[in-house]
């Protein structure tokens, strides 16, 4: 994830900031139909993970198996490859076929629709998208609607209008990287007030550069939190641990799911970092996700 990655990390305040005022009344009216145990996913960007070969995949399997093998790891991916194509049937098929009913996938709308559109004229390729996902059945997690940085607050009654013919099967969050939409109080109020009214998330994007889309805004009572990892520094051990904390209070509040996507440059760090999370959360809640692992490899030969 490119969105607020910056070189220079020396004067970023990584720290969290507090909960907006109106996170704590929805958990509060939340709780009472909060399941038991409540959810959490995490997961990466991307399943075909060459890199993993030999530590988190066994050495030498088929890259049509990557999947198989990464739900082995990991319980929920976001789904990036939607975002260019919709996928067909057999596709979507072989997807839902590869991993346990206990998975989740979190398709990216096409950027035909986001991005190219800007959500102009877009009925038949959500239909048509939607259609396409639904067939993932019960791994079928939060879609989530990337919008670019070039859609600001004067678009909000086209993305009212979008969110309120969007098909109602398919579990949709929302992302925006306008800074508009965040600098201005008012503005920030009357987004989340329509995203709390339809039923939608907004993601909360913990990035380097863009401080200002850590908006801790609660619409709904399930969190989605994409994070840009720096290599394993320890500024990625410090976020990990009060990310942990912080959703341990939102859990204890009535949070129903949390969804949590790294994004590392070097894949083979999003493990660590996922593994440190998933204990510190297990330390903090006692919730058991199991963390990913390098598995044990066939000997290659003997000398005996």
């Amino acid at each position: 994830m490119d969105f607020g990655r910056l070189s220079d990390l020396r004067y970023v305040d990584f720290r969290l900031p507090a909960d907006h005022p109106e996170t704590a009344r929805q958990l509060a009216r939340a709780l009472p139909t909060q399941p038991a145990p409540p959810a959490l996913y995490v997961g990466c960007p991307i399943w075909t993970n060459k890199a993993w070969l030999g530590s988190y995949f066994p050495a030498g399997i088929r890259e049509a198996d990557y999947l198989h093998h990464y739900a082995r790891q990991f319980n929920s991916i976001e789904l990036n490859t939607t975002h260019y194509r919709i996928p067909d049937a057999p596709t979507v098929r072989k997807w839902r076929e590869a991993v346990p009913d206990t998975f989740r996938f979190c398709p990216k709308i096409p950027q035909v629709i986001s991005h190219d559109r800007a959500l102009y004229n877009a009925d038949d390729l959500t239909v048509s998208f939607c259609r396409a996902i639904e067939g993932l059945g019960p791994t079928l997690g939060h879609a989530f609607l990337q919008l670019p940085p070039t859609f600001g607050p004067e678009h909000l009654p086209r993305l009212e209008r979008y969110l309120l013919d969007f098909p109602a099967y398919v579990p949709l969050a929302v992302e925006l990287r306008h800074p508009a939409w965040f600098s201005d109080a008012g503005l920030l109020a009357a987004v989340t007030a329509m995203l709390e009214a339809l039923g939608k998330p907004l993601v909360i994007s913990d990035v380097a550069g863009r401080r200002d889309a850590l908006h801790q805004r609660l619409t709904t009572p399930v969190t989605f939190l994409r994070l840009n990892g720096h290599g394993l520094i320890d500024s990625d051990f410090r976020r990990a641990d009060d990310w942990a904390a912080r959703l341990a209070g939102w859990l204890e509040a009535g949070l129903h799911t949390a969804y949590v996507f790294i994004h590392q440059k070097d894949i083979l760090h999003s493990p660590l970092w996922a593994e440190h999370f998933l204990r510190r959360l297990h330390e903090l809640t006692g919730m058991a996700v199991r963390p990913p692992r390098i598995i044990p490899q066939p000997m290659q030969g003997s000398l005996f």
